[in-house]
């Protein structure tokens, strides 16, 4: 296993709510929103900010057949992308709360 496949596993493995995102991306501004709104302290890694960023991207797409950021994850389950996100809306509290997240 890729060692950024190894970090992106563990980043999941490891937060109830992690969201991977690009600084400069309007989905991904939208996905940080929506979760704080709701009061989760997801754990954020910015691709574009790490120098391992692309190798995560490429290894996130390789978990989960999903290449776009955000990608989102709760309760170390792949939610998808922003809208994914946005569709679960009504269920989110309790998808959170079941994930220890708020």
């Amino acid at each position: 296993m890729s060692a950024a496949k190894t970090k992106a596993q563990g980043i999941i493995d490891d937060n109830s709510v992690a969201v991977f995102s690009k600084s400069y991306c309007p989905y991904c501004k939208a996905t940080k929103a929506l979760l704080s709104e709701m009061g989760a302290k997801p754990y954020i890694i910015e691709l574009d900010q790490v120098d391992d960023g692309s190798a995560i991207q490429d290894a996130l797409e390789e978990i989960t057949a999903q290449r776009s950021v955000p990608n989102i994850f709760i309760a170390q389950k792949h939610i998808g992308g922003n809208s994914e996100l946005q569709s679960k809306k009504g269920d989110l509290p309790t998808l959170l709360k079941d994930a220890g997240a708020i």
